[in-house]
């Protein structure tokens, strides 16, 4: 038997293959995250340059400096203490992590946990899909959707920044996918979109005019845009309250265990990611209990 056809009749075999090339794709995520909004700020101070550069001379690279090339594929990974080049060997998910002991194999200085941490989530997270779905077309976009929020999440974590390099063609790959009705009908996906970004949108300005403060960032607005277009207009009521459940229970935490201050900001993108990811999932069965409880 074919391989594929292997897989397609076999949830197990199709679980553990997603499980391999899912920690493959975590470690492509980790240079994503850490080197995403590196390459923004580059980008930003560039333009930055080429304006005020422009401005006064009326070329715009006048003042511009030109930065060695820097993406998601070059330079080579390095060690951050000492500059050593990873090879091919101390790049493998997880392997490389606990035969190194989590320290660098040429200076020694130690690896941040997290790295392995999201390799194994992506992992894991892409076995369940497959299980979920099966050998099929939705599997295949429920991982694309799955790996874009691990992502924003974790730059979302470090940086408070959502970048529209992920936000947008999540978006529009959403209402693509449901062209087909993959995961809902397209008049749904894109009112969902639309009202995704509606209703943060004016949480933001209302907030805004009653406190003084930005509550929320539009990189929010994005990503709830993305996930109406994935899952549906029906869905984003239970987004809404699953992640700011989640994102309040966290906050009130952090204030009392962690001593964080009131007034300090945290980002949502997170909470939202998650709740996405559970109504990808599970929303049906959760909008059936919890609209069966208000029911009663």
């Amino acid at each position: 038997m074919d391989f594929f056809p292997l897989l397609a009749h076999s949830p197990p075999l199709l679980a553990g293959a997603a499980i391999l090339f899912g920690l493959c794709i975590g470690s492509f995520l980790n240079v994503v995250i850490y080197r995403l909004p590196k390459m923004l700020e580059r980008e930003w101070r560039s333009q930055c340059e080429d304006f005020l550069g422009g401005a006064t001379t009326g070329h715009p690279d006048t003042n511009a400096t030109r930065l060695p090339k820097y993406n998601l594929l070059v330079p080579r990974s390095a060690c951050p203490a000492c500059g050593h080049k990873i090879t091919a060997l101390e790049n493998v998910p997880l392997a490389s992590y606990l035969v190194l002991k989590g320290r660098c194999s040429s200076c020694k200085a130690k690896i941040g946990i997290r790295y392995p941490l999201v390799e194994l989530l992506a992992g894991l997270l892409s076995g369940y899909v497959a299980w979920r779905f099966g050998a099929s077309q939705a599997a295949l976009s429920a991982l694309l959707f799955c790996w874009a929020l691990i992502a924003l999440t974790f730059i979302d974590a470090d940086t408070q920044l959502l970048p529209d390099t992920i936000t947008l063609p999540l978006l529009w790959f959403g209402l693509m996918v449901n062209t087909g009705n993959t995961f809902t009908d397209l008049g749904s996906a894109v009112w969902g979109a639309v009202l995704g970004y509606l209703v943060l949108w004016l949480v933001y300005w209302l907030f805004r005019i009653v406190t003084g403060k930005e509550g929320l960032g539009y990189g929010d607005f994005k990503l709830l845009a993305a996930l109406g277009a994935w899952m549906g207009w029906q869905m984003l009521p239970l987004i809404i309250l699953l992640s700011a459940t989640v994102g309040a229970v966290i906050g009130l935490a952090g204030i009392m265990i962690a001593g964080r201050e009131k007034g300090a900001r945290i980002p949502f993108g997170p909470y939202l990611a998650a709740a996405g990811f559970a109504a990808l999932l599970w929303g049906k069965s959760l909008n059936e209990w919890y609209l069966g409880g208000l029911a009663r």
